[in-house]
């Protein structure tokens, strides 16, 4: 199991920037699916890499929310060319 040193050495999620997270997450995902981590190892990293995975989309949510925010207050939200192109 997991020291109390060690885990102090993790940095909060609530910290990391998107592509922090990201690469991390990535890196949690790789030593899940190389295997040979003790259970309890592997339930921290699953937990850890849920945690990330939501820091990621929060990210994405507040850029998103950031655009459609700008879009709206030049007026240039979805334009008459978008039906065009569905036609």
């Amino acid at each position: 199991m997991n020291t109390d040193a060690e885990k102090t050495d993790v940095p909060d999620v609530a910290d990391l920037s998107y592509e922090q997270a990201r690469d991390e997450l990535v890196r949690v995902v790789q030593r899940l699916e190389a295997g040979g981590e003790p259970l309890e190892d592997s339930l921290a990293l699953w937990e850890r890499g849920e945690a990330l995975a939501a820091r990621c989309q929060e990210w994405l949510d507040g850029a998103r929310e950031r655009l459609a925010a700008a879009q709206a207050a030049s007026g240039s939200g979805p334009t008459s060319n978008d039906s065009e192109v569905s036609e």
